[in-house]
């Protein structure tokens, strides 16, 4: 197969916001109107030592119609969910929750005092996946592969593969239908990366430290900068003078029609309407 590398196109600025009860982040990726990133929905990076931007954490809220994937870097995090279902996030850990049908739930932070920092990725269900039951799993950070590269720095494997030469390694998500890739790499100064991907997969780079190389035109993206890439088979990262952390997200584009309002993302506002009225009525989750 002839190699075509990725290129970067569109780039977007984390905007400061909160969520929650008062929560502050970083929202990198926000619902769009064209669902530009199909299936990706929503990027959220929160990270603060000081105990009022988070203590207050996300109270009991419902969702339906997608996943939500939530990786810690540090910090803990407790969610509950009326399933009955408890994880204690701690940092490294994932949990990955398909609302689907309809589940709800609260994330409230386990200290009151020190750093919390982590994300939360929205991921779109198919259609014909948005109505089935629910389903809860969080990793803990021992159950997530992690590749040391060659010349330093790492590749933490949460969902997906990481293929080098005649080397697989299959992260810990695994069985989603949007085949998500969901890395979280760390490069040393002056330090490449190629990382080959499903050609007609939606792929997007979120920087959270440093500074990336992407491609073969030398653009760059700094800290706090999404980027979206150009279809192809390979990805192409460096770093010049200054190392960098990022998150590398791709899945299938599912190519449906997407409604989204608050906690719901469907294909139709009548599902949406449909939602809001289950909840209201109490048979959201039934």
């Amino acid at each position: 197969m002839n190699k075509q590398t990725r290129q970067l196109t569109t780039v977007i600025n984390a905007r400061n916001t909160s969520d929650g009860a008062g929560v502050k982040l970083k929202r990198c990726l926000s619902p769009q109107q064209k669902n530009s990133f199909d299936p990706f929905i929503l990027l959220d990076e929160f990270a603060s030592d000081e105990a009022a931007d988070y203590i207050g954490g996300f109270p009991e809220h419902p969702h339906r119609g997608f996943e939500t994937v939530t990786y810690m870097l540090q910090g803990a995090m407790l969610h509950r969910d009326h399933l009955g279902n408890e994880g204690h996030l701690r940092a490294g850990s994932v949990q990955w929750m398909t609302a689907a049908h309809g589940i709800i739930h609260s994330e409230m932070p386990e200290q009151e005092e020190g750093l919390l920092h982590g994300f939360q990725l929205w991921i779109n269900l198919p259609a014909g996946e948005k109505m089935k039951p629910p389903h809860y799993r969080d990793y803990a950070a021992s159950e997530i592969p992690q590749v040391a590269l060659p010349d330093g720095g790492y590749i933490k494997i949460i969902a997906g593969d990481y293929v080098t030469g005649t080397e697989k390694v299959t992260g810990a998500v695994t069985g989603v239908t949007t085949q998500p890739l969901y890395f979280d790499v760390l490069l040393g100064i002056q330090q490449h990366l190629e990382i080959p991907i499903n050609q007609q997969h939606t792929a997007l780079v979120y920087v959270y430290q440093g500074e990336l190389t992407i491609g073969e035109t030398g653009k760059t993206l700094k800290a706090g900068q999404l980027g979206q890439l150009t279809e192809g088979n390979v990805i192409q990262l460096a770093t010049n003078n200054q190392q960098a952390q990022f998150l590398l997200l791709a899945a299938m584009p599912l190519k449906e029609p997407v409604v989204q309002s608050g906690p719901f993302v469907m294909n139709t506002q009548e599902e949406i309407e449909q939602a809001f009225r289950d909840y209201r009525d109490g048979v959201l989750t039934l």
